[in-house]
């Protein structure tokens, strides 16, 4: 299992070492949803400087809140969680019958790549009937509500405003 195939250039202790960064730089939660926090912007200028700020501040929490809303997602509907093992299963089987021996199909030799591109584009119709293109957008939009609102009501600390004021031109 530790020498499952990877994309060149990505490599497990990458993503560990990515997970483990986000993991570090996270915000307190108690902080991060502290209602007293929280107040509507004056104008468009001030929500958008909340916006850029709580995005760049905040952005670790966001990341895990992206993360929980798609195991959510994927934990609330069967039909995909069975798409995405039979999908898994097929990538590992991929894996291991091309440590056994090369796959030849009509005389040619299919490589690694080649392989997995055909079980994605075989699993594509059970992905279309588990429903998986209405849940990407549906984690695309409750992601981007629910970080939209809180980078947009979200107060600024008053060390952050002193970093964001501008001077008039």
């Amino acid at each position: 299992m530790s020498k499952l195939w990877m994309p060149k250039g990505f490599s497990a202790g990458m993503a560990k070492e990515w997970l483990d960064k986000r993991r570090v730089s996270i915000r307190p939660w108690a902080s991060f949803v502290d209602q007293r926090k929280f107040s509507k912007p004056r104008n468009f200028g001030e929500m958008c400087q909340r916006v850029v700020k709580n995005v760049e501040v905040y952005n670790s929490n966001y990341t895990f809140i992206f993360m929980g809303l798609i195991l959510y997602c994927i934990i609330s509907s069967p039909m995909l969680l069975i798409a995405l093992a039979v999908f898994a299963g097929a990538f590992y089987i991929i894996h291991l019958k091309s440590l056994e021996k090369k796959l030849v199909i009509m005389g040619k030799e299919l490589t690694v790549p080649h392989q997995m591109s055909l079980a994605g584009a075989v699993s594509l119709p059970v992905f279309w009937l588990a429903g998986a293109g209405a849940a990407v957008f549906w984690v695309l939009g409750a992601t981007l509500f629910v970080i939209g609102s809180h980078a947009a009501f979200r107060e600024l600390e008053t060390s952050d405003l002193d970093e964001l004021l501008m001077e008039p031109v």
